[in-house]
């Protein structure tokens, strides 16, 4: 049996809508996009490449197409084999479609077209609402990861703007994704992973790494330092604790930096007499940045609490704008069951006390990369235009009683950049400016393959 056999990479109901669209159909036309409306933009496209890469680029075989009917069957729907076997013969078993997106990393308004598709080859009209369930769910979460991460940055930009002397320099660093086992499979940790990186440079999301590389060049999009959990520091028991940390220094010390999770039993008395006096010598004798991990305990309080320690312990400067700044010795990460108002009320309480807020850096895990959903920010997709085999089009729209609800947008879409913002049109009323709903596939073929830079840089706005 195929898993990934592309046929059957939709919804059960949709085998049979092969019979139910009119006579004289040649053509569908759809488009994905987000329901609501926003003063500013706030949602970031991002993730459609690998899906084309990794399935659409994969041509249908006479097996899948045995097995495909014979699941259809036992299943309870029919099944368009003659449709199918067109598919294969008259094109090689790669799907007839023009797929048109914007450029990955777009911030955009919600309800704004960002991707369109439509069947190339009349005899079928049915492929462009059959690939509505795979398409839809290769753009709504890493979408969804993108924008929600881009919103995180923009919250914690104006604590690092008032208080650090190079914000832009240290914020690709305050954050980093921990979120690899909360996922629900390796390709989402990865996928999500990858859209955490088009904001922050730190992971341990090892799969995030590798498909930014696999599906959009990066030789290497996220890094990651040497560090500590629970299960390696108390292995060494209690009496053993200023051991197993002495361990870490001398084992990672000329490493840049390196991680050590410091509350395996009493992390005030770990920070301050262990880190603080034990072993402090032979951090600064080590050259690289040691970062200690309060990982229990009120996150707000405990996080200010150890800064403060390293700061009477090891000392700190002042920057250029009057914050203090820890020894470049020691740094702070806290990363257990944090959420965004935490991290602001932390940087916060450490900015009322006169710390920068380069002193300390967060984590963050299932929140990020599993606690979000289509409707987050209600990705949609809209089928808008049926074409008749005589290459005439013609609107489709649905029309709700309530007259509250917003009516979907009808015909082919184009978007253009209008006084700096982008607006959708309708695709006859384009002329001749540019259509931001660029060609990005066409019958098996990749037409525009976007770096991992370009669309990072793309998606800081």
């Amino acid at each position: 049996m195929n898993i990934l056999n592309p046929i059957l990479n939709t919804d059960s109901y949709k085998l049979g809508h092969f019979l139910q669209y009119p006579p004289g159909t040649g053509a569908i036309s759809s488009y994905i996009t987000t329901r609501g409306a926003s003063h500013k933009p706030e949602v970031v496209f991002f993730g459609l490449q690998m899906f084309l890469k990794e399935y659409l680029s994969r041509a249908v075989t006479a097996a899948d197409i045995d097995e495909a009917e014979e699941i259809a069957t036992l299943h309870g729907q029919p099944f368009d084999r003659a449709g199918w076997e067109h598919i294969l013969t008259v094109h090689g078993g790669l799907l007839p479609l023009r797929i048109e997106a914007l450029a990955e990393g777009s911030i955009i308004r919600r309800d704004l077209p960002m991707v369109q598709v439509v069947n190339t080859d009349p005899r079928v009209a049915w492929l462009t609402s059959y690939m509505e369930t795979a398409l839809l769910r290769a753009v709504w979460y890493p979408s969804t990861v993108a924008s929600m991460v881009r919103r995180i940055r923009e919250t914690l930009a104006p604590f690092l703007e008032r208080s650090c002397d190079q914000p832009d320099q240290v914020m690709p660093t305050r954050l980093s994704d921990f979120g690899a086992r909360g996922t629900t499979s390796l390709e989402q940790s990865g996928i999500g992973g990858a859209a955490h990186l088009l904001q922050f440079r730190n992971t341990d999301t090892l799969p995030a790494v590798l498909y930014a590389r696999k599906y959009y060049g990066a030789r290497m999009a996220g890094l990651s330092v040497p560090a500590s959990e629970h299960t390696t520091m108390v292995a060494w028991g209690q009496p053993g604790e200023a051991e197993a940390y002495s361990n870490m220094v001398g084992r990672f010390g000329h490493y840049p930096a390196y991680s050590v999770v410091s509350d395996s039993y009493d992390i005030q008395n770990a920070v301050s007499e262990i880190w603080g006096k034990q072993l402090q010598a032979k951090v600064r004798a080590a050259g690289g940045t040691l970062i200690v991990r309060p990982d229990s305990g009120d996150p707000i309080d405990t996080s200010v609490q150890v800064v403060a320690q390293l700061a009477y312990a090891f000392g700190t400067r002042l920057n250029g704008k009057g914050y203090k700044v820890l020894d470049d010795a020691v740094r702070v990460l806290q990363a257990d069951g944090l959420s965004l108002q935490d991290m602001t009320m932390i940087l916060g309480r450490l900015e009322s006390m006169g710390f920068s807020a380069e002193n300390i850096a967060f984590g963050i895990g299932a929140s990020q990369l599993q606690k979000v959903s289509r409707d987050t920010y209600s990705f949609t997709v809209k089928c808008s235009a049926r074409q008749d085999t005589d290459g005439s089009w013609h609107d489709m729209s649905r029309r709700p009683i309530n007259r509250h609800d917003k009516l979907p947008r009808p015909g082919r879409q184009s978007v253009i950049v209008e006084d700096g913002e982008l607006l959708a049109i309708r695709r006859e009323e384009l002329g001749g400016r540019p259509d931001q709903l660029a060609p990005v596939w066409e019958n098996g073929k990749l037409l525009k393959d976007w770096s991992f830079e370009e669309i990072r840089e793309r998606a800081r706005g």
